[in-house]
């Protein structure tokens, strides 16, 4: 069974769930669906308190979570600000708004690129907001 990173980021997110009205804790369910030690942390801490309080759903939440670790990506781990980094650079006459890296500060110690100020003053593109 092939995962994509959502599938990973929602299994997180029902555990974040049944943890927190179970148990009161809190957890961080983004760093849950890219760390892998984090995640088996916090199935070890559901298994517990699944035998604890006799909450079988706690374990199979907990079950589906390290599954989804065993379970290759589909896009090989990829991150996703690499892709949408990738993505960016693919799109044709559009300069970059970032840096090269190593890049020297530009006037004013401000680094180089990206799009002018915006003329009169006006925070907003073509005066919407």
């Amino acid at each position: 069974m092939s995962l994509s990173p959502s599938d990973r980021v929602a299994i997180a997110a029902h555990l974040h769930v049944l943890l927190r009205r179970r148990t009161g804790r809190v957890t961080d369910t983004e760093w849950m669906a890219v760390n892998e030690d984090y995640a088996r942390a916090m199935v070890a801490f559901a298994r517990e308190r699944a035998a604890e309080d006799n909450a079988p759903e706690l374990e199979e939440w907990a079950q589906r979570l390290e599954r989804a670790w065993d379970a290759p990506l589909d896009q090989a781990r990829q991150s996703f600000m690499e892709s949408a980094m990738r993505t960016v650079a693919m799109r044709p006459g559009e300069p970059s708004a970032r840096p090269a890296p190593g890049a020297a500060p530009g006037p004013g110690g401000k680094p180089p690129g990206g799009p002018p100020p915006p003329a009169g003053g006006s925070r907003y593109v073509g005066g919407l907001r």
